[in-house]
């Protein structure tokens, strides 16, 4: 585990190492560095969701709630207050978190349609809220933040909550947190604190939602109350990425972010008709892999062995049927 821990490390710094230095060599442009940059925040956003609703069980469609309030106090504290960008994005990170404990305490006693209901109507009073507060812009948008988020902003922060939520789900917490998933009576009747658990989830997911709202408005600079940016749309978007890459799969919702990212931008050249062909490969996908990508599995180091040997093993078993003549 130690020597996997030590090869993936290096990995991930040498992915960084070429992309500064592509960048630096005007190979990769600063369009492409935005690319990656929001590939990084969605894959934060999907992790995080995915701690709710894969490995918890509970069904929220107001993430794009939480992403706003970490995104509007944050930059309103670096722009009015001109707080430090770093301890701005915690504060709003933190603040995500703290509606995530107020919201997650009467609304996770509710279950199934009842939950994404009251988590919709959450993340609809909020957008409207910020539409009415004119020192954040209003209706007009908040313009002014400074962009201080760069690539290497969002990829350290996105490695820290994929590694974060990943040992909290390896952890005692994290598998009381599966045991409400599977059966919630159950877990009550072992013991377990099902509102504990549901709420810290809860909490915990606002918090990394936040944390990304927080390094978007400060990479885009300008953030607005519309239903794509943090309404109902995104957070459908953010639901499809956890739903396509497998519910239960840390692995699953970082594919599914990149795929979900990448696709409207390598489909520009179709203009129009991106919008016909994005949903149709989205339901394609949904056809022949209901359970999403991954399935609720992981891609692990052990899953990646099994697929080179099963194509090592047919190449071997190809050659030696091409050279007897005989299968």
């Amino acid at each position: 585990m130690a020597k996997r821990n030590i090869v993936l490390t290096a990995v991930l710094a040498g992915f960084y190492l070429i992309v500064q230095l592509l960048a630096a060599k005007r190979v990769l442009l600063p369009y492409d560095l935005q690319i990656m940059g929001l590939i990084c925040i969605n894959i934060m956003l999907a992790v995080s969701l995915n701690l709710i609703n894969g490995f918890t069980g509970q069904f929220s469609i107001g993430h794009a709630g939480f992403f706003g309030i970490g995104a509007y106090v944050s930059a309103y504290l670096t722009v009015v207050h001109h707080v430090p960008f770093l301890l701005a994005l915690v504060i709003g990170a933190m603040s995500a978190a703290a509606f995530g404990i107020v919201i997650g305490l009467p609304t996770l006693r509710l279950e199934g349609d009842y939950l994404a209901i009251a988590t919709l109507g959450f993340g609809e009073i909020i957008r409207v809220v910020i539409l009415n507060i004119p020192s954040v812009g209003g209706a007009r948008g908040f313009s002014g933040i400074s962009r201080a988020t760069t690539f290497g902003h969002t990829y350290l922060f996105m490695i820290l909550t994929v590694v974060i939520i990943k040992n909290f789900i390896a952890s005692y917490h994290g598998r009381a947190c599966i045991a409400v998933r599977e059966d919630e009576l159950a877990s009550e009747a072992l013991g377990i604190n099902t509102t504990y658990y549901k709420v810290s989830a809860f909490t915990i997911g606002a918090f990394f939602a936040g944390l990304a709202g927080g390094l978007f408005s400060h990479y885009m600079g300008y953030i607005n109350p519309a239903a794509n940016q943090i309404g109902f749309l995104k957070s459908i978007d953010i639901l499809i990425m956890v739903v396509l890459g497998g519910l239960g799969s840390i692995t699953g919702s970082v594919g599914a972010a990149i795929f979900l990212t990448l696709i409207p931008e390598l489909l520009r050249g179709l203009a129009e008709y991106r919008m016909v062909v994005y949903p149709i490969i989205l339901i394609l996908v949904m056809l022949f892999r209901p359970s999403g990508l991954l399935g609720g599995k992981e891609l692990s180091w052990e899953t990646l062995a099994n697929i080179y040997q099963r194509i090592t093993g047919r190449k071997q078993k190809q050659r030696v049927t091409t050279s007897n003549g005989t299968e």
